[in-house]
C-alpha cells in the first residue's frame, strides 16, 4: 500500500512478503524486521518511510535514522506516544483506564509492544505476564482515524473478530467507510490536536478508538501510516478486509484480490492470505460484499 501511495517509479520496498503486486522499481524480501533494516542500511543514503509494527521496536527505527532521513516520526516520539500512562494523561476522559487494580467493569490484557488486537485477551485476575497491561474494555464501535499532523483524513469502523474472515477475538481484520455508527468529527478533531501538541506527532497517524454513544474512548495510537489509508478517498462508502487462513495451506493463483500471494506459497493456519476491497452505496452493502469474496476466496484457495 505504501509503494502504491508513493506514487513514484524510484521506489524501494523492503517487505517480509514480497507479494506479487507490489509495485515497486525493486523489491527486497526478508524474513524479520531487523533484516529488513540491515537490508536497508547498505542501500545509498535517502528518504524512507516505514509501516506497521515498527512502532514498537525505535531502536530499528533510530538505526534507519543514522543514514537516512525519516518521513515519520523519530524513535523518542514513539517512545512517548505508545506509553498508555503518558497516553492517558495527555488524552483524560477519552482514554480507557489503564493499570488501575480493578474493582468493576471488564478489563482486557494486552501487550505493551502489540499492534492489530494480537495477543489480546480478556483479563480473569491474575498476575500479569511481564510485558503486558490492563486497560478497561469499553463496549461499542471499534473505529479510527487517520491524521496527518491535525488535520484529519478520514473515520473508519475497524472490522475486528470477524469470523467471515478467519479471525476471532479482537485480532483486526479490516476496515469500512464510512463507520455505521455517526462519531462527532468534533470529538477526533479534539483528540487528533491533543496528541499532535503533546507528543510532536508528525506525518500521517493513526488512532484507535471505541465510540460507546457518547463519547471516543481511545485505545491505541499508532504513529506511522495506517492500513485505512487506502479506504478513505472513494466518493463511495468503500472498505478492505484482510483475509486469514483457516486451516493450513498451499495457495493457488488469486484474481482479483491485493497483497498477492505467489502461487504454490505455503500459509500456515491464522496468517493472512490476502486482502478483498469493495465499494458500494453504504457500508452495509460493502461489508456483504467484503464478506462474499472473502467466502469464495477461502473456497478456492487451497491447491493442495
Amino acid at each position: 500500500m505504501l509503494a502504491d501511495l508513493a506514487r513514484r517509479d524510484d521506489v524501494i520496498a523492503f517487505d517480509l512478503f514480497g507479494d506479487m503486486d507490489l509495485r515497486a522499481d525493486r523489491v527486497v524480501k526478508r524474513r524479520s524486521l531487523t533484516a529488513l533494516v540491515d537490508a536497508a542500511m547498505e542501500e545509498e543514503p535517502g528518504e524512507v518511510i516505514y509501516g506497521a509494527s515498527f512502532e514498537n521496536h525505535p531502536k530499528l527505527v533510530e538505526r534507519l535514522a543514522e543514514r537516512h532521513t525519516l518521513l515519520g516520526n523519530p524513535p523518542e516520539v514513539l517512545r512517548a506516544v505508545r506509553d498508555p500512562v503518558k497516553l492517558g494523561a495527555v488524552l483524560d476522559s477519552y482514554a480507557p483506564s489503564t493499570f488501575t487494580p480493578p474493582s468493576s467493569g471488564r478489563w482486557l490484557r494486552k501487550p505493551l509492544r502489540g499492534g492489530g488486537g494480537i495477543r489480546v485477551r480478556e483479563w480473569r485476575g491474575g498476575a500479569l505476564p511481564r510485558g503486558m497491561y490492563l486497560q478497561e474494555r469499553i463496549d461499542g464501535v471499534p473505529c479510527s482515524v487517520a491524521a496527518v499532523g491535525d488535520v484529519v483524513l478520514g473515520v473508519t469502523e475497524q472490522l475486528v473478530g470477524r469470523r467471515e474472515f478467519g479471525v476471532r477475538g479482537y485480532r483486526w481484520c479490516g476496515n469500512l467507510v464510512p463507520p455505521r455508527a455517526p462519531v462527532p468529527l468534533d470529538q477526533v478533531q479534539e483528540i487528533c490536536s491533543r496528541l499532535v501538541a503533546a507528543f510532536g506527532l508528525r506525518g500521517p497517524f493513526g488512532v484507535d478508538f471505541v465510540w460507546d454513544g457518547e463519547r471516543a474512548r481511545v485505545v491505541e495510537v499508532n504513529p506511522r501510516p495506517t492500513a485505512s489509508l487506502e479506504v478513505i478517498d472513494p466518493a463511495r462508502a468503500a472498505g478492505k478486509a484482510v483475509v486469514f487462513a483457516t486451516e493450513d495451506m498451499v495457495v493457488g493463483e488469486l484474481e482479483g484480490v491485493r497483497d498477492v500471494p505467489h502461487p504454490g506459497e505455503r500459509i500456515a493456519k491464522g496468517r493472512p492470505i490476502c486482502t478483498v476491497v469493495a465499494t458500494a452505496a453504504t457500508p452495509d452493502e460493502v461489508l456483504a460484499a467484503l464478506e462474499q469474496q472473502a467466502a469464495e476466496l477461502l473456497e478456492v484457495a487451497v491447491c493442495g
